[in-house]
């Protein structure tokens, strides 16, 4: 069988499937046959690292395309080499030809090739915790440990490069991967608890920091070469001249910093998110957006210093590090304690200053970089979740023409039978007419499918929601529902794979008793 038939056959059936056990053992199979060449090609399909490429090509692109092949001879290598050639069309005509080139793909394609084709290059790939399950297959295809594969991962951020290594020269190929200045690394996560004394009972004595509302940011810095990466390990140092004019003032020759970004009014407290989100998305005009929209940087862990490597070591040993080479004022507040009543105070002293909520950091927790584990547990004054839109219906009276009342999913993270997306409920309140207008836009660019009021849609967009509660329901799959939910924001910052688990939300629940 042709190397995508036999990739795009296996995506079906790993689509099908419900357990991650069996998605994992059907994708392991899959790369061992393909081999280490193949293998890695397709881990960048599957792992949507091919979207990175930006070949231009959207839904509209993909309509009108040749019939199917009746026989399948595309490699996979062979098809990442043609998506790499249209990305790399610029220039006059770039259209056409992109078009052109597309053209010639699909007409080599089968139909089940197509299908394949069209959700990768879209990003509907519909398989459920798809990074963590790629890794894990990869793992079991090289015959390494899954942790080795992650720490790879971590360390290098392309799932393709990790492949082709693990596939190649397996575990000590894999340890040859290490953090390096000057090329990101997947942040550390956070998970949520419904208040401070939940997230307490789960650490211990732990640290108590504030939870800014800005942008992260991970600074690398080598002598006077100073680089800012976001949360999704984009490249805006170009945006940001005051993070890293903060950086080089630091008594360091070499370093790896995690921060945040943030924009602070005239009396210290934080501007609306949106400010700092569309201060640091802007590429244009960087001195007029700065003295506009100045940033503050802060500080709050330390991966690398002066040659020495520090993800491994304790909480405690990088906080330690991080406030012999960052002042006070660079770094957010925080209290170590395992007092419930002292935790408690200093949540509310924060939230009186402003900020979103805290931080509650077990100190000997390494850097568990990519993973939303127990080393960081955030605490916010009330219930909210990052959630991923499923569908929206069209509005009515005034919002007639807007896509309105939002489908609410969170991550199934491996409940058996619950499909990677838990519907939670619907909403329509918090919504202005700018956002009405703008996420119709956005969720149509999106659409998979539509009946006469429901618009059905890629599972893309992270929206935050408010809510006062949870309750049970049998109208929706995990047997809850989310009480007056709303909408507090998109965000952009966030990817789907980054969005809250059911598993948060029946930890919620149990906390009120349901």
């Amino acid at each position: 069988m042709a190397g995508l038939l036999r990739l795009a056959s296996v995506s079906r059936e790993v689509a099908a499937e419900a357990g991650r056990r069996a998605k994992t053992e059907l994708l392991a199979g899959c790369l061992r046959d393909l081999g280490p060449v193949e293998g890695a090609a397709a881990v960048a399909l599957l792992s949507g690292e091919s979207q990175r490429l930006r070949t231009g090509i959207g839904p509209a692109a993909l309509r009108g395309l040749p019939e199917p092949a009746a026989e399948a001879s595309l490699g996979v290598r062979e098809v990442e080499r043609e998506l790499e050639l249209i990305a790399g069309v610029h220039g006059p005509g770039a259209q056409a030809e992109r078009r052109r080139l597309l053209h010639g793909l699909f007409a080599r394609a089968t139909a089940v090739e197509q299908g394949f084709l069209r959700a990768v290059l879209v990003g509907d790939l519909r398989q459920g915790a798809l990074d963590a399950v790629v890794g894990d297959a990869v793992a079991r295809a090289a015959g390494v440990p899954a942790a080795a594969v992650r720490r790879a991962l971590m360390f290098r951020g392309s799932a393709r490069a990790v492949a082709q290594a693990a596939l190649t020269g397996g575990q000590p190929a894999l340890a040859a991967f290490r953090l390096e200045v000057g090329r990101a690394v997947r942040p550390m996560l956070a998970a949520s608890a419904p208040d401070v004394a939940t997230a307490l009972e789960r650490t211990g004595p732990a640290a108590v920091e504030w939870k800014l509302d800005g942008v992260r940011v991970q600074v690398h810095r080598e002598g006077g070469e100073v680089a800012v990466f976001t949360r999704g390990l984009e490249d805006i140092t170009a945006r940001v001249p005051e993070v890293t004019e903060a950086a080089l003032a630091l008594p360091l020759r070499s370093a790896v910093l995690d921060g945040e970004a943030i924009a602070l009014g005239p009396d210290g407290r934080p501007r609306p998110f949106q400010e700092t989100a569309a201060r640091t998305a802007s590429r244009r005009e960087p001195d007029r957006l700065r003295a506009e929209v100045p940033l503050d940087a802060y500080f709050f862990d330390l991966l690398h210093r002066d040659g020495e490597d520090l993800v491994d070591r304790p909480g405690r040993e990088r906080w330690a590090a991080l406030a012999e080479a960052v002042p006070d004022g660079l770094r957010p507040a925080r209290v170590e304690t395992g007092d419930r009543d002292r935790a408690l105070t200093f949540f509310r002293e924060t939230l009186a200053l402003g900020h979103e909520g805290v931080l509650v950091k077990d100190p000997a927790a390494p850097y568990a970089a990519g993973r939303r584990g127990a080393g960081w547990i955030k605490v916010k004054p009330r219930h909210t979740l990052d959630l991923v839109v499923l569908a929206a219906e069209w509005g009515s009276g005034r919002r007639r023409g807007f896509l309105s009342n939002l489908h609410l999913g969170a991550r199934a993270a491996g409940e058996p039978g619950l499909g990677p997306w838990v519907m939670l409920g619907k909403t329509f309140k918090g919504l202005t007419d700018e956002t009405l207008a703008r996420q119709t836009a956005e969720l149509l660019a999106r659409e998979t499918g539509r009946d006469a009021w429901t618009v059905r849609v890629r599972p893309e967009l992270v929206v935050e929601i408010a809510f006062d509660g949870v309750q049970r329901s049998s109208r929706y799959p995990a047997g809850l529902t989310l009480r007056f939910a709303r909408v507090v924001r998109y965000r952009p910052d966030k990817s789907a794979d980054e969005a809250d688990t059911v598993a948060t939300v029946r930890e919620i629940a149990a906390a009120e008793g349901l």
